[in-house]
């Protein structure tokens, strides 16, 4: 069925959903327009999203005019629209300025990881996006952590031939990409970088661009000789890790988190931390439990689930970030949510992680192969073509 918006947004999705993803996305058009303030006019006449079964594998995808969302950033409470503002924003960068090939990948993810924060920034405003950013920083660092930070997979640049393009999906091209944007605006100042991204969506439109050429057409029109030398692109594009003049993002709503956390590692009850969490976003709520202890017991993690009552959460980030607690530490409660969660979701982003942190606890691999076997008629086969060789070895 489809659900009007506005006279160019609109929803299409399952009878059922189609109630909870017309509250969940009620700001589309809103969001189209915050995107126009930034770089300029929206160039594909209508912008409707399809919600997709949970089955879909991916969080989205930026068909032009159609975007295909998951129906996992519906939470009814609209934290996860995010992922919106980064479909919306590879209508420029990515449909309207696409690189060349899979070795300039970044071109797309990370300009559209930029242009989503300031999207988010221009709707709720600096400390909203700060949290995203803070947020995104964490799963980069996580992934160079897994990489190795010296490793050539950490360049922005790729080098793909011989290999399964998939492999270069990862944070790099979308949060590295993005510090780099981030690089240049600390170091020209946004109106002057956001001037030269509307230039470079208006001028390169229905183009491809590959990374020599943005990299010319960036340090002739953009850049000073003087802030050329001080942003050591070579050392972003080809050199591992991340250069020593990245930005490091600071959130004061996650400070306040951080308080909270320190206070419960000192022995405060959860139940005295209640009153202060009531208005927590689902970032918040995620930087806590990315920031609880390892060697938490099920007694804690028990006490932690009857005044927050994450076991029983409708917000997939939220539960994605649980359950590993609930593995490590044998909390058995939250058994029964996992294996639903497992059955339902097909979302890879999380697929991935839990069946490892299953895999990781006693006698998970069983467990694992058992859920699997039912879950996996369920999933596609992008998922299953990576959870296979994870699962079933």
């Amino acid at each position: 069925d489809f659900a009007p918006l506005s006279a160019r947004t609109g929803i299409y999705a399952e009878p059922m959903t189609l109630p909870r993803a017309t509250h969940e996305f009620a700001e589309l058009d809103r969001t189209v327009t915050a995107a126009e303030q930034l770089y300029g006019p929206y160039k594909w006449a209508r912008y409707d999203l399809l919600t997709l079964p949970a089955s879909f594998p991916f969080g989205g995808m930026e068909n032009p005019c159609l975007t295909f969302v998951t129906p996992t950033i519906i939470t009814g409470d609209r934290s996860l629209t995010s992922l919106v503002a980064h479909e919306l924003a590879h209508s420029w960068s990515g449909n309207l300025v696409t690189n060349a090939t899979w070795n300039d990948f970044w071109l797309n993810e990370g300009f559209t990881v930029y242009f989503e924060r300031r999207i988010m920034e221009q709707l709720y405003g600096r400390p909203y996006a700060e949290m995203l950013q803070v947020l995104g920083e964490a799963d980069l660092r996580h992934t160079l952590q897994e990489l190795g930070p010296t490793s050539p997979a950490t360049h922005l640049r790729l080098h793909l031939a011989g290999r399964d393009p998939d492999k270069g999906l990862n944070d790099i091209a979308y949060e590295k990409g993005c510090l780099l944007l981030l690089t240049l605006e600390q170091l020209v100042g946004r109106s002057r970088l956001d001037a030269f991204i509307t230039e470079y969506f208006a001028r390169f439109a229905f183009q491809s661009m590959d990374t020599d050429r943005f990299a010319a057409y960036l340090t002739h029109t953009l850049l000073t000789a003087e802030e050329a030398a001080r942003l050591h692109l070579p050392a972003w594009l080809d050199g591992p890790g991340l250069p020593a003049n990245a930005p490091v993002t600071h959130s004061a709503r996650f400070a306040a988190v951080d308080a909270a956390l320190a206070r419960l590692v000192a022995g405060t009850p959860p139940t005295e931390l209640h009153p202060i969490t009531k208005e927590w976003s689902s970032q918040e709520w995620e930087h806590f439990l990315r920031g609880l202890p390892p060697t938490l017991s099920a007694a804690d993690l028990a006490q932690l689930d009857a005044t927050f009552h994450f076991t029983a959460s409708g917000n997939a980030e939220i539960l994605a970030a649980w359950f590993p607690l609930a593995l490590r530490a044998g909390y058995a409660p939250a058994d029964a949510a996992l294996e639903n969660f497992l059955r339902h979701v097909g979302r890879r982003k999380f697929l991935v992680p839990l069946y490892r942190a299953l895999l990781a606890a006693p006698g998970g691999r069983v467990r694992a192969q058992e859920i699997y076997r039912l879950a996996r008629p369920n999933y596609h086969s992008v998922a299953t073509s990576t959870l296979d060789a994870l699962v079933l070895k």
